[in-house]
């Protein structure tokens, strides 16, 4: 347990939660610190898989924690891998799913849209609202957001900071389910073992192929060469994956 984020390893899952419940898990440089180191050890620890990330307390993350910034607080020493750790981590192959509970402002919102997967809960509401207060959603809002919903969908969140509702998201597209209030992470979870029934080495091979795809256009996307799709094909889990499905039993993945 860390001072401003607790962990929970359960088998190839890890799941991370946000615990500075007192400002809605707002953050501050030393949180963001804790998170990137907590997300670089998931990415080198190749007995974890999946990640989920969620908050403490009655919100996901009302974003950067302005009181801090206010009050002087030292604004130093952000991680190079962004708020949380994530919104500019563009390396991490593993699969992180948002499961968001309450409130998800301005940076929250970013770190959500860094994910792979939002869960939300009924009750969760998005925004990026530094408009409102004379900023602009530079943690990867401004450009994440118009790539996940179409520009005019996006320009109608990012011009008026208005507030949307989980059942928005959702039809936005943002939002990949809605659960009831109270059952964010348990959502997640589901989602989770239906990634980790999945060989490990595909899935990474997909969320980079998909990702280093959107950077270009569909022929020269279907013709790039992606370091996890060549992993996978030199991998025990290659050969497990067909000789599972002939011998009809469950594969036994080993992710090497």
């Amino acid at each position: 347990m860390g001072e401003f984020s607790k962990t929970e390893r359960d088998g190839h899952l890890l799941v991370v939660t946000l615990n500075r419940p007192d400002v809605l898990n707002a953050l501050h440089p030393p949180a963001n610190r804790e998170l990137a180191k907590v997300f670089d050890e998931f990415a080198a620890d190749p007995e974890l898989w999946v990640a989920i990330l969620t908050g403490a307390g009655r919100g996901f993350c009302a974003g950067n924690d302005l009181k801090h910034q206010a009050s002087g607080g030292d604004m130093r020493g952000q991680p190079e891998t962004g708020f949380a750790g994530l919104t500019s981590r563009f390396d991490l192959v593993k699969p992180v799913i948002a499961a968001v509970n309450g409130v998800a402002m301005g940076g929250g919102f970013e770190i959500a849209l860094a994910c792979d997967l939002i869960i939300a809960s009924e009750d969760a509401s998005f925004a990026l609202p530094e408009p409102r207060v004379g900023l602009a959603a530079l943690a990867g809002g401004v450009h994440r957001l118009p790539r996940q919903i179409g520009v005019k969908n996006a320009m109608g969140m990012l011009l008026t900071g208005r507030r949307v509702s989980a059942a928005e998201g959702l039809r936005l597209g943002f939002v990949n389910e809605v659960v009831p209030k109270g059952e964010a992470l348990a959502g997640a979870r589901r989602w989770a073992d239906e990634i980790l029934a999945c060989a490990p080495l595909s899935v990474r091979a997909s969320k980079q192929a998909a990702y280093q795809g959107l950077e270009g256009g569909l022929r020269e996307a279907m013709s790039g060469a992606y370091d996890e799709l060549r992993r996978l094909v030199k991998s025990e889990d290659f050969v497990e994956g067909p000789k599972a499905f002939a011998e009809k039993r469950p594969p036994r993945w080993k992710a090497r």
